[in-house]
């Protein structure tokens, strides 16, 4: 059984830090924005790790708390060893779960904390993740600066820092249910082809999470994918029609909400803040959202597995929260 509910777990805040082309982009409402991609620091994965740790901070005073009155910080991030998120951790007296799901690592952190939650011992959790335009291409692809074309098909990390309070006290959005994903490889092995690589997992998760809850998939007011992009959000659609027979009609991919068409990010934007940054910047801000299924879309690769021509596996996690009217 990989889905779960959840009794009284609410994810009470959250603060949104936004590079400098989200911050001109679809976007409504945003807590910080970055005027340049170092961010004061001296290089693009020390910018990085500043970015969680403003958020961290943020919410700690947003919420009128010490470090010492959060029980436990789970997040990651894409660069090697989740090191953005460790750095960024060295600063706070929380202890840390470091966890990796590439751009599903946003639901991971929701479902661990909510997880955690329902021991006793346990009454507030810190969410966080990033990602960063320049530090991801440095790691996965190329630096900008060799210049290499892009196709159509690419995605576009997106540069943001997130983080969430979980608690048990009552707030506005509940996390009532999840879906563990499974690993699954599709034998595509195009790293420039990322949503095609990871549509497949986002509609076995859905297909899942539906069955194993006994839900149609009319339930949700929306179900808000993490970063297929324009590309990978059509393979997901037309998968789940042929594979299920159900016509997904309710559906937005963050990756596909995030940039103006004039911004030139190709197939749309990506990376473990994308579904975060949109789902807290724009999606709830519409007000008429309230059941909402998130999954969160992650390739499992690296550049090195990448070179040696090896097909891309994928995973995706699921997690439905509902909007209440509290405030």
């Amino acid at each position: 059984m990989a889905s779960l509910k959840f009794n009284n777990i609410y994810l009470n805040d959250y603060v949104t830090l936004a590079g400098p082309l989200e911050s001109n982009s679809k976007l409504k409402k945003l807590d910080f924005q970055m005027d340049d991609y170092y961010y004061g620091e001296k290089t693009f994965e020390q910018a990085q790790a500043k970015m969680q740790r403003v958020v961290i901070d943020r919410i700690l005073e947003k919420n009128k708390l010490n470090g010492t009155d959060i029980d436990l910080l789970v997040g990651g991030d894409l660069l090697d060893q989740i090191s953005a998120t460790s750095y960024a951790s060295k600063y706070f007296p929380i202890s840390l779960l470091g966890i990796y799901s590439a751009c599903a690592t946003f639901p991971e952190s929701l479902i661990v904390g909510s997880m955690f939650l329902t021991s006793k011992n346990i009454k507030k959790v810190i969410g966080i993740t990033s990602s960063h335009n320049l530090s991801a291409e440095r790691q996965f692809r190329y630096p900008i600066e060799y210049g290499s074309p892009k196709v159509h098909t690419s995605t576009f990390t997106a540069t943001a820092g997130i983080s969430t309070l979980l608690t048990k006290d009552e707030g506005k959005i509940k996390i009532e249910s999840a879906t563990i994903g499974k690993v699954v490889e599709m034998g595509v092995s195009d790293a420039n082809n990322l949503g095609a690589v990871m549509a497949p997992a986002a509609a076995e998760v859905l297909h899942e999470h539906l069955n194993e809850l006994n839900r149609d998939v009319d339930y949700y007011d929306l179900i808000l994918t993490g970063d297929l992009g324009c590309v990978g959000s059509d393979i997901f659609k037309e998968y789940f029609k042929r594979k299920y027979g159900i016509y997904l009609r309710k559906h937005l991919d963050a990756g596909c909400e995030l940039y103006l068409k004039s911004q030139d990010t190709y197939a749309g934007g990506s990376g473990p803040a994308c579904l975060p940054l949109v789902l807290f910047s724009k999606i709830l801000n519409l007000g008429k959202y309230k059941k909402i299924l998130i999954i969160g879309t992650g390739a499992l690769h690296s550049r090195t597995f990448v070179n040696q021509k090896t097909p891309i596996p994928a995973i995706a996690h699921a997690v439905s929260l509902e909007v209440n009217d509290v405030h």
